[in-house]
């Protein structure tokens, strides 16, 4: 199996497992352009990005069909070009993207119920 045949396997077994994916400047643009995405952008001493993991890996369960991801703001040269396309005043921030499109932008800690919802209204989507 190639190498190019293994990454739209892995990235399909993903978005179908409902796991919270790494996201950094290398597959941003994949990632977004998915047809329903949601990225979290935190960094590490941040207590309301560390109590947002848990909530975005519960939601991600629930929504198989949405691509859920963590960009990881504080690592050094990982999310340089997503710092430069994007302004964060604060952490965490949620994007939700539809085919590499912006649709909502929602800052700071989000609770279950509120995700899920605002899930389902952003991409018109059902559990």
């Amino acid at each position: 199996m190639n190498l190019l045949l293994r990454s739209v396997i892995f990235d399909r077994e993903a978005v179908m497992s409902g796991i919270v994916e790494d996201v950094n400047d290398d597959n941003y643009e994949g990632f977004t352009e998915a047809s329903a995405a949601v990225v979290a952008y935190g960094i590490a001493t941040c207590e309301p990005c560390k109590a947002y993991d848990p909530v975005l890996a519960d939601i991600a369960q629930q929504f198989s069909n949405v691509r859920f991801g963590k960009a990881k703001m504080h690592v050094p040269g990982r999310c340089r070009a997503i710092k430069k396309r994007h302004q964060f005043e604060t952490y965490p921030t949620t994007h939700f993207f539809s085919n590499g499109t912006l649709v909502l932008t929602k800052e700071g800690k989000l609770e279950p119920a509120e995700l899920a919802n605002l899930i389902r209204q952003s991409f018109s989507l059902q559990t």
